[in-house]
């Protein structure tokens, strides 16, 4: 019997994503932690300037967050994987977002 093949982690995001290197990998994973924390460090001061207070969760806020931080977490998104030179996968990526949102299907 022929045991098979066990990819690691990273392997197994390269094949799912369509990926060429594993390099691309660890630059695709690291273009969603510098996302991440942009959108940690910018999220206090847009709700700041709003005049939200953070201190205490609740629904609105919630719904608030979604509505302003998520389209900004996209872009964001996408100028880090410009900066990291992933700017094409992240693209399709988006696109695949928004056909999925407003239900169209791939042209």
């Amino acid at each position: 019997m022929e045991e098979k093949e066990k990819k690691n982690f990273l392997e197994k995001l390269q094949t799912k994503w369509n990926l060429k290197s594993l390099r691309q990998v660890v630059l695709v994973l690291v273009v969603f932690a510098c996302t991440g924390f942009t959108i940690l460090f910018i999220k206090k001061p847009i709700f700041d300037f709003l005049g939200i207070s953070m201190e205490r969760g609740g629904f609105w806020k919630t719904i608030l967050y979604l509505l302003l931080v998520l389209p900004l977490y996209q872009i964001i998104l996408l100028i880090w994987g410009f900066v990291f030179g992933q700017f094409s996968f992240f693209w399709e990526k988006e696109k695949q977002f928004f056909r999925r949102i407003t239900g169209r299907k791939k042209e």
